[in-house]
C-alpha cells in the first residue's frame, strides 16, 4: 500500500468515487481534504495483483489502533478476498495496533477478523 501523495490525487479522487457517500464532486475534494488536514490520517492507496490501483483506504491513526473510515474498491476487485488482503496488508503496516471500525464499516472489519480465527 501506499501513501496518499498529492500527484496521486486523481487517482485517489477516482478510487474514493467508488464510496457510496462520495458521488458528488464536492463532498469528494472535502474528504480528501479532510485527511490532508491532520497527520493522524492517511488516505492509503492499494494495488492488485497487476500493480494497478484497485483499492483506497481511510485510516485514523491512535496510539492503540487503526480505525478504518473507508474502504472503497473497483468493481472489478471488489470482493471479500481483496477487503482481507487489504486489511492484512494493514494490519503488518501497523502491527502493534489493533484494525477497528466505525460504524459503517465495523461490518467489514468484523468478518476479516472472523477469517483469521
Amino acid at each position: 500500500m501506499l501513501k496518499y501523495r498529492n500527484d496521486y490525487e486523481k487517482v485517489a479522487m477516482g478510487l474514493l468515487s467508488f464510496a457510496p457517500a462520495l458521488k458528488k464532486i464536492d463532498r469528494l475534494q472535502a474528504e480528501l481534504q479532510w485527511y490532508q488536514n491532520s497527520d493522524a490520517r492517511q488516505l492509503l492507496l492499494w494495488k492488485d495483483v497487476n500493480q494497478d490501483f484497485s483499492g483506497i483506504v481511510g485510516v485514523e491513526l491512535r496510539p492503540h489502533f487503526v480505525v478504518i473510515r473507508l474502504i472503497a474498491l473497483t468493481p472489478a476487485v471488489r470482493n471479500n478476498d481483496q477487503t482481507n488482503t487489504i486489511l492484512d496488508e494493514l494490519q503488518d503496516m501497523y502491527p502493534e495496533q489493533r484494525i477497528m471500525g466505525t460504524l459503517e464499516t465495523t461490518g467489514i472489519v468484523a468478518k476479516w477478523e472472523a477469517s483469521h480465527e
